[in-house]
């Protein structure tokens, strides 16, 4: 069995048989959030593995790891393209995913949404035709963390209210004339912010630019389902290499960064200077999820572009070439013929 887009539901493939027995029912409570500390410890006691058959594949233009069903052959990288891919082997399985998030686009509707996306860049080239570029399109369970936490942070700060004073002065002319002045009087104010992180995502991938994640997301994690080999089945599935230590890093970083703008919105006054915090995380847990994605990559003259799909929302983002053509005919022609029009209005006015 694998997992019907269309159907939203397990089904086979070839005669799109649908079981009764679905691993989505009677799920609720089996993704469990996992203790950060103690699996930094190394003391964790995760499951590893995706459950099923498979082969692994490192890229050694791009350094993805791809994982797919072993009656595929891997002629090029999933990713970028490349032929350059060497068996991978691992002293250790990855950690087994605690979630998926099932795929809700099929392959038609990926086409209609690449399509569209095409038709909407004005100033793409004629020549990048959507038809072709959906050729390349490629279906990818991505590996990401998520990371729940509880913060408190303590802040101070220097407040300032504004206040004015009137003030004499000479112009240019010689003539004495009055302005406004804007002063600050500061005093010192202090504070505290509370704070839950649920859910946030931090990427797992190497295969895929982060931008074009960054313009892909959310991946709405309330709709995840409990990890089945049946929901992967078919797919390529990224091995993460971001992993548990420099995932949980970067989430400390982001945490932080919230947390600062949290307490900079709460200091009074009109102005304020000298913000400093001090943050304590408690509760600090972590779930490794797969989020599917639909990759196109393509060569247009001599340079590579991607576009990205996401697999459960359908937004989309990448980059493609541009027609210098274009530009100038809508761009540049017609600037320039405003700029004459000014031009002649100064004369016409001198």
């Amino acid at each position: 069995m694998e997992w019907n887009a269309a159907k939203q539901l397990l089904a086979c493939p070839y005669c799109g048989f649908v079981p009764k027995d679905q691993p989505t029912a009677n799920t609720a409570g089996r993704i469990v959030e996992h203790n950060l500390e103690t699996a930094l410890a190394g003391a964790s006691d995760e499951k590893r593995g995706y459950g099923l058959e498979t082969v692994k594949v490192k890229c050694q233009s791009c350094n993805a790891i791809s994982v797919f069903d072993p009656s595929r052959v891997a002629q090029r990288c999933e990713f970028c393209g490349s032929p350059s891919i060497v068996p991978y082997q691992e002293t250790r399985d990855a950690i087994t995913p605690e979630s998926v998030l099932p795929v809700k686009l099929d392959t038609s509707r990926v086409r209609d949404v690449i399509k569209s996306w095409v038709g909407s860049r004005w100033f793409a080239p004629n020549a990048l035709g959507s038809g072709a570029l959906t050729d390349t399109l490629k279906a990818i369970y991505l590996p990401y963390w998520t990371f729940d936490a509880s913060a408190h942070a303590d802040w101070t700060a220097m407040s300032g209210d504004y206040y004015y004073t009137t003030e004499s002065y000479t112009d240019s002319k010689g003539h004495r004339q009055t302005r406004s002045v804007r002063h600050v009087r500061w005093y010192p104010t202090a504070g505290a912010v509370d704070h839950f992180f649920d859910d946030a995502l931090i990427p797992g991938s190497v295969g895929v630019r982060f931008d074009l994640l960054n313009k892909v997301e959310p991946f709405p994690t309330t709709d995840l389902k409990p990890y089945d080999p049946a929901f992967v089945r078919g797919w390529t599935v990224e091995r993460y290499q971001v992993d548990l230590r420099k995932a949980s890093e970067m989430n400390r970083g982001q945490m932080d960064q919230e947390m600062f703008q949290l307490c900079d919105a709460q200091v009074p006054g009109d102005t304020h200077r000298d913000l400093q915090l001090q943050t304590a995380y408690a509760q600090r847990t972590f779930k490794h999820i797969l989020v599917p994605v639909w990759l196109v990559t393509y060569t247009f003259g001599a340079r590579t572009f991607h576009v990205l799909v996401n697999g459960y929302t359908g937004n989309v983002a990448g980059d493609h070439p541009v027609s210098w053509t274009k530009i100038f005919f809508y761009i540049i022609l017609p600037a320039f013929f405003v700029l004459l029009i000014l031009v002649y209005s100064k004369i016409m006015e001198g």
